[in-house]
């Protein structure tokens, strides 16, 4: 590969802007789900789609746009990215309703699937193997600050400005990033010409929409019926289906430009690299999850205030990841990962141990000071370790299909967590109620476990907790009931995310016994060769 002759920081610090907007639209909106409930007379159905929408359209086509990128280049994939997703923006902060709302949001995760992919692929052209850990440290420590901060920004604009702003946030960052990539980034592809494969793009698609359907709305159809004769079991079975015929077809064409080369799995480290990718989003989504809830709804933190109990792990991670990044460059990133992995969720498995229905904000300093650090030595060497070998001409596949990955661990930890937490409540909840409501009078005792026991068996478990007894008892009676209620559900909650957080914790474990597997060794100096030699850069 011939040396870029261009500016790669600045190529670096433009890619990442891109991708820090799309990861932290993926965490900014669940902070102001009360005020568009209130706004838009939603119900809170149509505020999960405008989370969901945007989610499943970015993980079924971020493969599909990963080779787009191969195929037209990936500096003009990722303008046009940019450039849909800060359009999108600008309409979703207008939107007058929740439909409207709903499907700007779609078109925003069509935007961030363009761009992501090609993030990555830049990346792996302009840098060369044995400066790239230094590269990915900056571009993975914006892209954890993006899914950290999403909370705390949200919070700030919310308060001082109204939902909309979370989505207007973002018109100033494009308008930046477009301009800046336009005259920075360099326009490499390889010096060989691309088919798209439209039949695999189609089955692709139709597979990771039925799988990641199923999984996101699962919980709210109990895992039953949706309607007449669909089920979320047999939604998910046709999309796997779906995906094995994909995968068959894709071994059938490997010769003729396939929409996933499968050469790319003869590299261990990638293929290890794809597994250990999803199995961190898995523990890392399933872990914020019920952690979020328990600062909002049983220490009673405001949007702001649960943010900022997060920041300090944000800053670690900034911190952290930039220098963990250069040494894989240098040490080769299989030790950096696992200590990453084990560092993160002992960080957060001390930070559940230590919980408590009255715990101050600065009892979890400690653990999330070691979360952060674990976070930033996760992401950097994992992406190196991926793309230290990965050939030019299939960067964007490679890109798209592990970003994929990440998406769709995402959101299988969130569906399994969730599931897993509801289950908890529902015997944890009802049991602590039980044994606090020993005194009252049956009737009152009987209300009030049936209350608890709605609330753990609907889910809402993130919104206020209250109990309004029968209107003819003292003010006094209804008071200690009230508080037997409130004391019912922080502790029941605090008693079933423990055991809840075992499972992301136990799914990291998982993944960093996987990296005992990986090739060891630092990046390698690229050498040429006439195959792959990439075109001169341009920068109109």
């Amino acid at each position: 590969m011939t040396k870029f002759r261009g500016n790669p920081w600045a190529t670096l610090l433009v890619v990442s802007f891109g991708f820090f907007m799309t990861l932290l639209d993926l965490t900014i909106v669940n902070i102001a789900i009360p005020e568009m409930i209130a706004q838009l007379h939603a119900s809170f159905d149509d505020v999960l789609w405008v989370i969901n929408a945007y989610t499943l359209v970015l993980a079924v086509l971020l493969v599909t746009a990963g080779r787009l990128g191969d195929l037209i280049g990936q500096r003009v994939m990722f303008i046009i990215g940019v450039a849909l997703f800060t359009a999108a923006s600008a309409a979703c902060g207008l939107a007058p309703g929740p439909g409207w709302l709903i499907a700007f949001r779609a078109v925003q995760g069509l935007g961030a699937a363009a761009l992501i992919p090609q993030t990555l692929a830049i990346l792996t052209m302009v840098f060369p193997p044995e400066r790239r850990g230094t590269a990915l440290g900056v571009w993975s420590a914006l892209g954890g600050l993006a899914t950290i901060a999403g909370p705390t920004l949200g919070g700030l604009l919310v308060t001082a400005f109204g939902w909309r702003y979370i989505f207007f946030v973002n018109l100033p960052i494009g308008v930046a990033v477009i301009a800046l990539a336009a005259a920075v980034i360099p326009q490499l592809y390889a010096r060989r010409t691309h088919r798209l494969d439209l039949a695999g793009v189609a089955l692709a698609s139709a597979a990771l929409l039925g799988i990641c359907y199923g999984l996101v709305e699962g919980q709210r159809y109990h895992w039953g019926t949706v309607g007449s004769f669909v089920s979320i079991p047999l939604v998910i079975g046709a999309g796997g289906v779906l995906l094995g015929v994909f995968l068959f077809l894709q071994a059938v064409r490997q010769g003729r430009e396939p929409l996933i080369p499968f050469a790319l799995f003869k590299d261990r480290n990638y293929t290890l690299m794809n597994w250990v990718a999803a199995t961190v989003m898995i523990g890392m989504l399933g872990i914020f999850l019920p952690f979020t809830i328990y600062l909002q709804s049983v220490l009673g933190f405001s949007a702001l205030k649960a943010g900022l109990t997060l920041a300090p792990a944000t800053g670690i991670t900034m911190f952290v990841a930039p220098a963990a990044g250069r040494l894989s460059d240098r040490i080769g990133g299989k030790y950096i990962l696992i200590t990453g992995l084990v560092l993160f969720a002992s960080g957060m498995g001390w930070a559940a141990l230590i919980a408590t229905p009255s715990s101050a904000w600065h009892d979890f300093l400690p653990p999330f000071l070691v979360a952060g650090a674990g976070m930033g030595c996760v992401f950097p060497p994992m992406t190196t370790v991926a793309m230290r070998d990965i050939e030019p001409h299939v960067a964007g596949a490679a890109s798209g299909l592990l970003n994929t990955n990440r998406q769709v661990g995402s959101v299988i930890g969130t569906a399994a967590v969730g599931a897993l937490l509801q289950n908890r409540l529902a015997a944890a909840l009802p049991s602590q109620a039980r044994q606090r409501s020993v005194g009252l009078p049956p009737p009152i005792r009987d209300k009030l476990v049936a209350g608890l026991t709605r609330a753990a068996n609907s889910g809402a478990v993130g919104q206020s907790t209250s109990f309004h007894p029968q209107h003819n008892i003292p003010a006094p009676l209804a008071r200690h009931v009230a508080q037997i209620y409130q004391a019912s559900f922080t502790h029941g909650y605090v008693d079933a995310m423990r055991p809840t957080i075992v499972l992301p914790i136990a799914v990291l474990a998982v993944a960093a016994l996987s990296c005992l597997a990986i090739k060891s060794g630092p990046a390698q100096p690229a050498q040429p060769t006439a195959e792959h030699d990439m075109k001169a850069p341009t920068t109109a």
